[in-house]
């Protein structure tokens, strides 16, 4: 394979769900999530290192963000920081980021990657990501790693899969988004579907024929600044036109309606670290089952909870089973871990009650 592979990370949300941790001005994707002295898009970033140089690394994030990234990978040029003035979802900023590709080099690879996912078997994971090029580059095909469920879980969306096409490459047959339990349950025990990563890889080519065909109204905008990209005057197109594209998903805007859709069957150590509950599963515990994250937490009678604290803030509990505890200089979030997922909620309550202070 002899093409050229750039990578788009996308870090341009918000994490909601990871209120008050993750907030509108620092985002979990700029945080040491893992305790680990890093953030997660620096974790990231590094992980592609093994993919392709840092020159060839891009990162799709907020405007309002290109200072968080250029603080936190001070490798990138500027032209690497690709700035949505609005935030239009993900069919969008992918259509922006390939054609600005396709002014670079036209026939190259491009990889797309979540910034936040938590991965911990990198060679495995570079291996599948080097067969989805090897693909990608000799097919025109719009290439997924799916993961193998571990579990029943409604909280991603499935990808069902049939026919070989080459080795460990299969047809997808048909995305669902979210399933209720008893539809995840029968998708499981099929063994013919996996989870939806959010992971692509594509040619430049490829991608850019699938938006002319499938997604004209975005390919159109867009592709008008086509000659503007990577110049001066990209700035000042992309804040005029981007934000009258459409609000959609790329998974909606091209991988549903695409009949070029391959997937890779994957187990790679992959968690979408969307929630206070998933980090919780994915961090060290002590022998109850808790993740103390802070200098000086101190527990008694504390069991199967997550509690985060600043540095140096000393923390008392006891009596608690399944809670999650975050203490941020400006708020305090005590909730059970079981209800997680009102938390969303929770702070869209906060922001109607207390307007952005909190946000």
């Amino acid at each position: 394979m002899n093409k050229q592979t750039y990578v788009a990370i996308m870090a341009g949300g918000v994490g909601s769900r990871f209120w008050p941790g993750s907030r509108e001005h620092r985002p979990k994707q700029f945080i040491d999530m893992l305790g680990v002295g890093k953030s997660l898009l620096r974790l990231t970033f590094e992980r592609f290192l093994n993919i392709c140089p840092a020159s060839n690394i891009f990162i799709v994030t907020n405007a309002a963000y290109s200072g968080l990234v250029k603080e936190q990978l001070p490798e990138l040029s500027d032209n690497q920081i690709i700035g949505e003035p609005s935030r239009n979802n993900t069919a969008p900023c992918i259509a922006y980021t390939a054609l600005k590709l396709a002014g670079l080099d036209p026939d190259a690879n491009m990889i797309v990657a979540p910034s936040d996912h938590i991965i911990l078997q990198e060679q495995a994971f570079t291996e599948n990501i080097m067969k989805a090029l090897e693909f990608a580059s000799n097919h025109d095909a719009l290439v997924t790693l799916g993961i193998r469920p571990s579990r029943v879980d409604t909280g991603y969306g499935y990808i069902q899969f049939r026919n070989e096409s080459a080795p460990g490459v299969f047809k997808v047959e048909r995305f669902t988004e979210k399933p209720d339990r008893d539809t995840a349950t029968r998708f499981v025990e099929s063994g013919e579907y996996l989870w939806n990563a959010g992971i692509f890889i594509w040619s430049i080519r490829s991608i850019l024929d699938a938006y002319q065909q499938l997604s004209p109204d975005i390919y159109t905008i867009l592709n008008k600044g086509r000659d503007l990209y990577n110049s001066p005057d990209e700035t000042d197109f992309i804040a005029r036109h981007y934000p009258a594209t459409p609000d959609i998903s790329v998974d909606f805007a091209i991988m549903e309606k695409a009949h070029n859709v391959y997937t890779i069957p994957s187990s790679f150590g992959w968690s979408d670290l969307g929630t206070w509950a998933s980090l919780h599963v994915e961090c060290p515990k002590d022998e109850r089952k808790n993740v103390l994250q802070g200098d000086c937490i101190l527990v008694e009678d504390v069991e199967n909870c997550l509690i985060r604290a600043p540095k140096k803030k000393l923390v008392v509990a006891k009596g608690l089973n399944d809670y999650i505890v975050v203490d941020e200089p400006d708020v305090l979030l005590i909730y059970p871990k079981s209800k997680e997922q009102e938390i969303k909620q929770v702070r869209a309550a906060v922001q109607d009650r207390f307007g952005e202070t909190y946000i």
